[in-house]
């Protein structure tokens, strides 16, 4: 990954619909993005992922009004990834989780996972609260993270990510029949090459390091 390169870069708008991700590549992303880091483990996406032109056009479809013009880096994509969170955490799903965690000997210490269970579960009481009983706001945080990993994985890969918040909610939740289910869509991730003939060659612009940065 040459991080010279993509400081200088922008985020890919057009995408090369004659170039898809080799197989075995994509799969190495889908790799890595199954075991992405969240805080304490907490696993809140499932991830639809639309390797076909079928997939990607109901997607696209979706994304209407406002969104239409978004339809084409869909459509043009290689692949795209839907990024759902779970709309709260149940006590289902944390034990689903300590119980994976156990199978998978995460600690080899029983006392350990026992005391890791008991922090795991208190820390998810203490994010509700802090965000007055709204826990998907801190889930989607997790999203947030998951999503920008993943980009970077695309980068050493170099394969091309462009995240989109450009699309209304309750559209695409519904094509992909979320409503009323324990997930909602809260990110999209295009992924391919560009265009080249369509990639923006104006400079990046970012606010000077000493507006940013406090060194202590």
């Amino acid at each position: 990954m040459n991080l010279d390169k993509l400081m200088t870069k922008h985020l890919t708008r057009y995408f090369d619909p004659s170039k898809r991700i080799p197989e075995e590549t994509f799969q190495q992303l889908l790799r890595y993005l199954r075991t992405s880091p969240t805080t304490i483990n907490i696993q809140p996406n499932r991830f639809h992922v639309l390797e076909t032109q079928d997939g990607k056009d109901k997607l696209a479809n979706a994304l209407v009004g406002r969104f239409a013009d978004n339809a084409e880096k869909v459509r043009n994509a290689s692949h795209a990834i839907i990024f759902t969170t779970r709309k709260d955490i149940p006590d289902t799903h944390l034990q689903e989780i300590f119980e994976k965690e156990r199978a998978d000997r995460r600690f080899a210490d029983p006392e350990i996972q026992k005391g890791w269970e008991a922090g795991a579960s208190n820390f998810v009481e203490i994010q509700t609260k802090n965000y007055g009983g709204d826990v998907l706001h801190w889930l989607e945080k997790n999203t947030y993270l998951v999503v920008g990993a993943t980009m970077m994985a695309a980068a050493s890969l170099g394969v091309d990510a462009t995240p989109m918040e450009g699309f209304d909610r309750r559209t695409v939740d519904a094509a992909f029949d979320l409503t009323g289910t324990d997930y909602t869509t809260t990110l999209l991730l295009v992924l391919g090459y560009p265009d080249e003939a369509r990639v923006s060659r104006q400079p990046v612009s970012r606010f000077d390091a000493e507006k940013i940065f406090t060194h202590m």
